[in-house]
């Protein structure tokens, strides 16, 4: 069954006296426990799709149906719904909140979402300890090093347990040794079921992928499910 359905996607953003077709007709189906990687040159698209299928931006025309339900037409506040239930998010920069623990990191959505803290305890608990973490559980972001930091975004993408994951170039800011551990962690989630959706301008990398979308001038260039 197909996760995401995307149709006749227009993104356009005006630069002056330019319209830069950021997306231009795209048509793409990405199929429940895929996993994808997104390359291409900068500018090519990779960000904008990426932050449309997280639902962080909206098209000027065509449709998002995600897990058969057409997203594109929903109130902000029902989006944000969307996102927290079925969309984690893993970035370049890790976005940690500063002031907040690891643990806390990782059990913001969940107070977000409203869910009470003996369980929000329960699964932060776990979480530290599938990914490595139960001996940093106090640690503020500066005390932890780039993998661990990683390490805590990754855990609080996936503390949900959302359906899809999107990962924006998330080895980045990693040497190749501690990127490679990103990845498998990643890609052990996927092995569980998470679709899997990585942008990435390391060829290495995507080449790990089992399907993937080379973007070129806001459309699709090569789709190896179809090579």
């Amino acid at each position: 069954m197909a996760l995401i359905e995307l149709a006749g996607i227009e993104r356009r953003f005006q630069l002056g006296d330019t319209t830069v077709h950021a997306l231009a007709g795209l048509d793409l189906q990405i199929t429940a426990g895929e996993y994808v990687a997104v390359m291409g040159p900068s500018g090519s698209g990779k960000s904008t799709l990426l932050n449309l299928l997280g639902l962080l931006d909206r098209p000027q025309s065509g449709t998002y149906r995600l897990d058969g339900r057409d997203v594109t037409t929903l109130s902000p506040d029902e989006q944000a719904k969307v996102r927290s239930a079925k969309i984690g998010f893993v970035f370049q920069s890790f976005h940690l909140v500063p002031r907040l623990t690891a643990a806390e990191n990782i059990a913001l959505p969940m107070m977000l979402a409203g869910i009470p803290a003996a369980e929000r305890n329960r699964r932060v608990a776990k979480a530290l300890k599938d990914f490595g973490l139960d001996q940093r559980a106090d640690h503020k972001p500066d005390q932890l090093s780039g993998g661990q930091r990683q390490r805590v975004a990754i855990a609080r993408a996936t503390i949900m347990q959302p359906p899809l994951l999107l990962a924006d170039e998330p080895t980045g800011n990693l040497d190749r040794h501690t990127g490679d551990e990103v990845i498998h962690l990643l890609e052990e989630l996927n092995d569980r079921g998470v679709t899997l959706v990585v942008v990435t301008h390391d060829a290495t990398l995507g080449a790990r992928a089992r399907r993937q979308l080379a973007m070129e001038d806001g459309r699709l260039q090569r789709d190896s499910a179809r090579s």
